[in-house]
């Protein structure tokens, strides 16, 4: 990873950095390698991962859909008109 100082500004990089590690998960893989974890919770913790991206994604389509409505949020005034895609 890497990020580039500008002007002698290290907050403004150090706050990029952070931003891109975050986003990249390494916060929350430091955070799960400080102790040891058993296989048998490894495992449970992963179903439980892939069960919460399945739901998010079947949300997210039926949203596209237009089966439920989308959530009124913050970020309901940036987001563009949704165009249809070509698939």
């Amino acid at each position: 990873m890497q990020v580039f100082v500008r002007d002698n500004n290290v907050d403004q990089a150090l706050k990029v950095l952070k931003k891109k590690m975050q986003r990249e998960g390494v916060f929350r893989e430091m955070k799960r390698r400080k102790a040891y974890e058993k296989p048998s919770e490894r495992k449970t913790r992963e179903k439980a991962e892939a069960i919460r991206r399945a739901r998010k994604s079947a949300r997210k389509l039926a949203q596209r859909e237009g089966l439920i409505p989308r959530p009124k949020g913050r970020d309901d005034a940036r987001r563009p008109a949704a165009r249809p895609r070509a698939f």
